[in-house]
């Protein structure tokens, strides 16, 4: 390849094309290695420069992680770009491509795994941890292991290409075994895609109280690859598939806001005061948000009369809780002072009755029925009444029958 250099002899040594080829080909060398540690050189700087001024932020930690292959990658060039100087080594020239194809292929995989695991990682430890999520806990881990399993797969396959061992029945294999898995795996599976919905699309995350359509209800203590466990107002502790859980109608009551609606059903008689009832059912429930600490104080209390019932005028109050559990006592505690403080302003609450008004024709048809002197003989069984008549009647007939 360098044939315009003269020929330098050594004693009866003569260093000719041969050694000119060594020299340049070592030069491009050294070249490539020079520029793989200015690179080695920069990008440490770069990284801990990130290190210094974002700690613990994406940038620094995905340099860390390309470095190393990219200052190999630098090398493997050197020394292929080297050796097609040197005409020695014309007859491997298939050989020395196919190697450098290989690694190359290799550097590019670790490259690509390790960008893709340390994104994972750093999500999972510092932005899914600070805002609560599972994925960072639960499905980071198992994600990033098929990610880097199926870069390697992908890299051995074409590394096989380029040595020349033919693919495609290996890919039909993999094809056929793949759907095979898919089948035998499919729940897993199933439950591994609806847990990453449940976290990826802010569905439920640990701590929230949920109540599932059946009317299953608790806290969400872990949402993990497989299955979502709740924790019962009984202590109970609950696991849920998460393809189950992703198809059922789920109520999460921390969102929009954590303060829960409460609301207070009651009726009073017709001949109340709706007025006076009003204002004494409104003065009971600002008194309860006032003093109660599981009451939210931000929400003014509602009245509102609802329905003409049978026995009473229905009505209902609403107000608002901190929280799920702070529901029940500031509910209770409200029924408690409304049915005291109606007693004391003589406000009545029916019991269920029903009051039956008939016109005066009908009054005969609903009279109890008039008991003769006959009729009176015959309950108490004596001969003389119809009944035993009837009776008598019937046993001369037969015996007429009889003769």
């Amino acid at each position: 390849m360098i044939e315009s250099l003269p020929d330098i002899t050594v004693g009866s040594v003569t260093l000719g094309t041969e050694f000119w080829e060594a020299i340049f080909g070592l030069g491009t060398f050294l070249l490539f290695v020079i520029i793989a540690w200015i690179a080695h050189f920069l990008l440490n700087r770069v990284a801990r420069d990130l290190t210094r001024k974002w700690k613990y932020q994406l940038g620094e930690r995905l340099v860390q992680a390309v470095f190393r292959p990219i200052t190999a990658f630098i090398l493997v060039q050197g020394a292929f770009a080297g050796t097609a100087l040197i005409s020695t080594f014309d007859p491997r020239r298939g050989e020395i491509r196919i190697t450098w194809a290989v690694l190359v292929i290799l550097l590019v995989a670790i490259s690509a795994s390790q960008v893709i695991s340390e994104f994972l990682t750093w999500y999972a430890r510092y932005r899914a941890s600070r805002s609560g999520s599972a994925i960072g806990r639960n499905l980071v881990s198992p994600l990033r292991r098929f990610t880097v399993l199926g870069i390697y797969v992908l890299a051995g396959l074409l590394a096989m290409d380029q040595v020349g061992i033919s693919i495609s029945p290996l890919l039909a294999g993999l094809g056929i075994g793949g759907l095979a898995v898919a089948l035998a795996l499919q729940p897993t599976l199933s439950n591994f895609f609806a847990g990453t919905y449940l976290v990826s699309d802010y569905v439920v995350s640990p701590g929230d109280f949920v109540e599932l359509e059946g009317g299953l209800n608790g806290w969400v203590v872990e949402v993990g690859w497989r299955s979502t466990r709740l924790r019962t107002p009984l202590n109970n502790l609950v696991i849920i598939p998460n393809s189950k859980l992703a198809d059922t109608i789920l109520t999460n009551y921390q969102g929009p806001t954590v303060e829960l609606g409460i609301r207070v059903e009651g009726g009073v008689s017709y001949g109340s005061d709706l007025d006076q009832v009003e204002r004494v059912s409104l003065e009971i429930a600002n008194q309860t948000v006032q003093e109660m600490p599981e009451a939210f104080q931000g929400f003014d209390p509602i009245f509102r009369y609802t329905a003409f019932d049978d026995s009473n005028i229905n009505f209902f109050i609403v107000v608002q809780a901190l929280d799920w559990a702070g529901t029940f006592k500031v509910k209770s505690e409200i029924m408690k002072k409304l049915h005291r403080r109606f007693r004391e302003e003589g406000i009545e609450i029916n019991y269920p009755m029903r009051n039956l008004i008939f016109p005066d024709s009908a009054a005969s048809i609903f009279a109890p029925p008039k008991v003769t002197t006959g009729d009176a003989e015959a309950e108490s069984g004596n001969g003389t009444g119809p009944r035993k008549r009837r009776r008598r009647a019937t046993q001369e007939v037969d015996g007429k029958s009889a003769s």
